[in-house]
């Protein structure tokens, strides 16, 4: 090797080992969003909603665990959190099946789906990896019309979760 590639080798493991020591510690290698119905971050992502930064990054939305706001408790993504933005509501029945789309999977706890603060369902995944998609099929037989669906992925073992809030109109189908 010329002493060229051994400084550039060198130099792209001291910059990597940096990179790692400046993530912020705590934070979850995992990140998701619900893509279908679309959810809010989804509407960003497609153009349907001009949303800011959001728009680049759908699955990012994370804050601490045990919040009940869609936009994570991020304030750079709190446009997420007005229900009069302009978001499109989709038309579900009784049930509704939510797909998430997983960019980077990691251990979970819990699923859960919340309507206006009350838990509608939620599924315990005992620390399993998720596959890149998959649905939650929830009743919503004791909704009707238009409702904003929470849902809330609890990491396994970190402190936070992934949100993503659904807007639906429960009974038009």
């Amino acid at each position: 090797m010329t002493n060229r590639v051994l400084r550039s080798s060198a130099a792209v493991a001291g910059s990597t080992a940096l990179i790692f020591a400046l993530m912020p510690a705590g934070t979850a290698s995992a990140h998701g969003y619900v893509s279908d119905p679309p959810s809010r971050q989804a509407q960003c992502a497609a153009g349907v909603v001009d949303c800011g930064p959001i728009q680049w990054e759908p699955q990012s939305v994370e804050g601490p665990k045990g919040l009940m706001s869609c936009s994570g408790g991020n304030e750079l993504y709190s446009e997420l959190d007005d229900d009069n933005y302009g978001w499109d509501v989709t038309p579900v029945g009784t049930t509704a099946n939510l797909e998430w789309t997983i960019t980077a999977n990691h251990s979970s706890a819990e699923w859960e789906y919340f309507i206006d603060g009350a838990l509608v369902d939620s599924f315990d995944d005992q620390g399993a990896q998720p596959p890149d998609n998959f649905t939650h099929e929830i009743d919503l037989s004791g909704y009707s019309g238009e409702q904003t669906i929470l849902a809330r992925w609890n990491v396994a073992d970190t402190a936070n979760a992934f949100y993503a809030c659904i807007d639906v109109n429960v009974g038009a189908l």
